[in-house]
């Protein structure tokens, strides 16, 4: 009798091509490695946009159409490809020594034609440290993204590849990679409890442009119109806003609002009179210096003077004073803000939620973020929770603690499942919404009337009014037994994993010596 075949299922692809290109990395670290990638990725994109109108400038030349015109691809919002630059060119000199400096000269040549992308393109590939035959390979491997039936969908595959790539990137440099990147399960959390459907999107620590890719997305999902959301940024770190609008244009999105300035947010407000309708963000936690002094009678301090020492109320003010009338924002925060009372930050949040602005608070699992292990919550705000969109919210808050939800995806990071994010912006939007059907569920979620807040000093702990999760009759041990053991084999191969490469390089140490 023939043994049956195992089938083994196959990667995806943009796990397949990161394998490959990290396989490359060798001795570059991945903080400059990304650019490198990101930028070929970039390029391959806006080449593939080209050719497809170039194509169809030339089927139309009887009718006057001129392919090399300008203003006919700006008319259609692509790219214009000067032909130095173009993919099939360096396809063609892949092989050569000197490929380093080609690629260096189309991103010179693609900024000299397209305005928008001035500054923004990396110019990295002739350095000594990048091997060429290493980056010919990288142009091969870039180049066999969008083949075969993947070509007529080229933007939509490479959009997914760069997205996927930025949060590998962010993996692989772990606390510098949180700086540029929020972990997609937070942001999904916070877009889909948000539902950003219309209006202006307003991020003003926006890293690489993540909460406006998944604004565009949720649109997209749900049978939206795109055009119907404007979007409006704003990034202290240049090298991440270029990442930003690498990963906006890769989508096709207007990132002509997404502003860079040194001096950040604070100091230099670069959209000062905005009124937005949806603010998504993650701020750094707990900056300390953040220009304090110099703005101690800023009209931004509507609810009292920020500590010096910390920025977390500073930019919960900031947000709020950028809200629309109807305005909503939804963003994350430090966990001890929800408690703090040094410095007047108590008295700050006391007079947040007397104000009627703050909605609901998520308390989040521990290990979602790359960069920090301080615990985060996040932060709903409504400028106006009586409005005849919801029901009238004003004379309660709505907790949630899902500090129990997510999974390990390896020893140090954990992320939601879209299981564990559509119940919590469920439970969010049955409590909110005119129809919904809320109830509170011990442990998990309570709407606690203003009142108790005040009572509790204004603590905004979920913990605090959810209470204690009722007793399951039917725990099932055997399953959570073998929960545990398969985390602890998880852990337990990672480290052995790590074992063998340091013995490895211990011993080609100890060859070389």
């Amino acid at each position: 009798m023939a043994k049956k075949q195992k089938t083994v299922a196959e990667e995806p692809l943009e796990k397949q091509l990161w394998k490959a290109a990290d396989k490359l990395r060798k001795n570059i670290d991945a903080a400059e490695y990304k650019h490198i990638v990101l930028g070929l990725i970039f390029l391959k994109y806006i080449s593939d946009s080209f050719e497809e109108r170039y194509a169809a400038l030339v089927a139309e030349k009887d009718l006057g159409a001129d392919p090399e015109d300008r203003d006919e691809y700006k008319a259609a919002n692509v790219f214009f490809v000067p032909p130095v630059a173009r993919w099939s060119l360096l396809v063609s000199y892949a092989k050569q020594p000197s490929i380093g400096i080609t690629i260096d000269a189309a991103m010179d040549a693609i900024e000299a034609e397209n305005t928008s992308l001035k500054g923004v393109l990396p110019k990295v590939y002739a350095r000594q440290n990048l091997d060429p035959a290493s980056l010919g390979e990288l142009i091969d491997l870039v180049g066999n993204i969008a083949l075969g039936d993947a070509k007529s969908r080229s933007a939509d595959v490479l959009g997914h590849v760069f997205e996927y790539f930025l949060g590998e990137f962010a993996l692989a440099e772990g606390k510098k990679g949180g700086q540029f990147y929020t972990p997609r399960s937070v942001v999904e959390v916070l877009v889909e409890m948000l539902e950003p459907y219309k209006g202006r999107v307003f991020d003003p620590c926006c890293g690489s442009g993540g909460m406006f890719v998944q604004s565009e997305k949720f649109v997209e999902d749900h049978q939206g119109r795109v055009n119907d959301i404007s979007i409006y940024g704003q990034e202290s770190n240049q090298t991440t806003w270029r990442l930003a609008k690498m990963n906006l244009a890769i989508r096709g999105i207007d990132s002509s609002q997404v502003k860079w300035n040194n001096e950040g947010s604070f100091l230099n407000d670069a959209h000062k009179d905005l009124k937005a309708d949806y603010i998504i963000a993650n701020p750094p936690f707990n900056v300390s210096d953040w220009g304090a002094e110099v703005l101690r009678k800023d009209g931004r301090w509507q609810y009292g003077t920020p500590p010096t020492g910390n920025a977390n109320f500073a930019w919960m003010q900031h947000f709020i004073y950028h809200l629309a009338p109807s305005g909503q924002a939804g963003v994350v925060l430090a966990k001890g803000a929800l408690t703090s009372k040094t410095s007047g930050e108590g008295e700050i949040r006391k007079a947040l939620v007397e104000n009627g602005l703050i909605d609901c608070i998520v308390n989040l699992p521990a290990k979602l973020f790359l960069n920090t292990q301080i615990p985060a919550a996040l932060w709903f705000m409504s400028r106006n929770r009586k409005n005849g969109k919801f029901r009238d919210r004003s004379n309660e808050i709505l907790f949630i603690d899902a500090r129990n939800l997510g999974h390990l995806i390896n020893r140090r990071t954990r992320e939601l499942s879209q299981e564990d994010i559509y119940k919590i912006a469920g439970t969010y939007h049955n409590w909110r919404n005119v129809e919904g059907k809320y109830e509170d569920i011990a442990g998990f979620c309570a709407s606690a009337p203003i009142g108790k807040v005040k009572e509790l000093d204004y603590v905004l702990t979920p913990g605090r009014y959810v209470g204690l999760p009722d007793e399951e009759d039917d725990f099932n041990f055997a399953e959570r037994f073998g929960n545990l053991r398969a985390e602890l084999e998880a852990q337990l191969k990672e480290e052995a994993q790590l074992n063998e490469i340091i013995s490895a390089n211990l011993l080609k140490i100890k060859i070389n010596e």
